[in-house]
């Protein structure tokens, strides 16, 4: 990470030239020619309403002399659909966009996703940046090039890797989020501490008072050390063919979670904070971790108000959503495991039973 007139700048070193910086600061977006290098003449701007009414004049100063055209899309997981993606397609072509074209993503994981399939596919592939507005956002989704949409039967089963110019993280907008919506992002960021980083995690916890107060400092670092963590592991594997696959620990529970609930009950943070609970789980059922590294990773979740237990469902519904995860390789389902508080692996050898078991743990009777 280096440090430049209050902006701190992770690089995801990607292989030949396609490397690009993650810059974060507080107050970054609407700095004229912040944008200056990774957006050329023309651009698409997709964004939601709700974005679009309070950060869209700070990103049009950013953008300078680009000209600038603007589509919004619906908010919230619903509308990351075939149909949400091909709306934007629509405005692409209806303006005239041409390869040179650059899409910026202003927005949440939704906008993120959305925006970048359609950069990944529009005319083979155009330009894009990210300009994350959710704290989940800033620590995860608009970081690696994963772009996606959803099917009816799982999530994220249509989409593309393409890698952003930039990614612009500005903690200052951190502070228009309704408090549900910031805290589930704290939930990628504790992820980040149990899979890689110890004494981040430890951080974390003496911290958590400052983070939810999102006090400026304590944010930016936040932010900051979880980029640095996704961009080694991304680097090392961008097309997630091994390690890569780390970066989902929580999510093969939270994901299936989200899916029995018709993505309607929990926001995705909440969910996987709920699947963070059931994996420590089961790494202390398969003596990977100690009982009282769950029982931090437990505590820490619920200090910074996420939940920590699923609603009464059985195992049943849970496990058929996971059979379309993405981590099934030879129609056995992989599951990244705590090996103790800043270490974790991939294990395919797991009984139904102990999955059944680690689900039952964390759920509400």
């Amino acid at each position: 990470m280096s440090e430049a007139a209050g902006v701190s700048r992770v690089e995801v070193a990607l292989e030949g030239s396609r490397s690009y910086p993650i810059l974060i600061g507080d107050g970054l977006l609407g700095q004229p020619g912040l944008l200056d290098g990774f957006v050329g003449p023309q651009a698409l701007v997709v964004t939601n309403a709700t974005v679009a009414e309070l950060l869209l004049p700070k990103l049009q100063e950013s953008l300078g002399a680009t000209r600038a055209d603007m589509v919004q899309i619906g908010d919230g997981e619903r509308f990351k659909t075939l149909a949400t993606y091909a709306e934007v397609i629509d405005q692409l072509v209806a303006r005239g966009h041409n390869r040179d074209t650059t899409i910026v993503a202003l927005g949440g994981g939704v906008v993120g996703d959305v925006a970048g399939f359609a950069a990944a596919t529009y005319q083979r592939g155009v330009g894009l940046v990210q300009v994350p507005t959710t704290l989940l956002a800033q620590v995860d989704s608009a970081v690696g090039g994963k772009t996606a949409v959803n099917h009816p039967g799982g999530k994220n089963l249509v989409g593309a890797f393409h890698q952003p110019r930039a990614v612009v993280a500005d903690v200052a907008v951190l502070r228009t989020l309704p408090r549900r919506e910031f805290a589930a992002g704290l939930a990628e960021v504790v992820k980040y501490g149990v899979i890689a980083d110890a004494e981040f995690f430890a951080w974390l916890e003496a911290n958590a008072a400052a983070l939810l107060a999102q006090d400026a400092g304590a944010l930016r670092h936040a932010v900051c050390r979880a980029c640095e963590i996704k961009a080694e592991v991304v680097a090392a594997d961008e097309r997630e063919t091994g390690r890569r696959a780390i970066l989902n620990f929580g999510h093969t529970f939270g994901h299936a979670l989200e899916a029995a609930t018709g993505y309607e009950r929990f926001l995705h943070g909440e969910a996987v904070a709920i699947g963070m609970t059931m994996a420590m789980a089961l790494s202390v059922q398969l003596g990977r971790a100690e009982p009282g590294d769950a029982e931090r990773v437990v505590a820490l979740l619920r200090t910074l108000g996420l939940p920590t237990q699923a609603p009464d469902l059985q195992a049943a519904p849970l496990r058929q959503a996971m059979g379309m995860d993405k981590k099934v390789r030879d129609g056995q389902l992989r599951f990244i495991v705590c090996d103790g508080l800043g270490a974790c692996s991939v294990t395919g050898d797991v009984a139904d039973s102990a999955v059944a078991e680690a689900i039952a743990a964390r759920v509400v009777r």
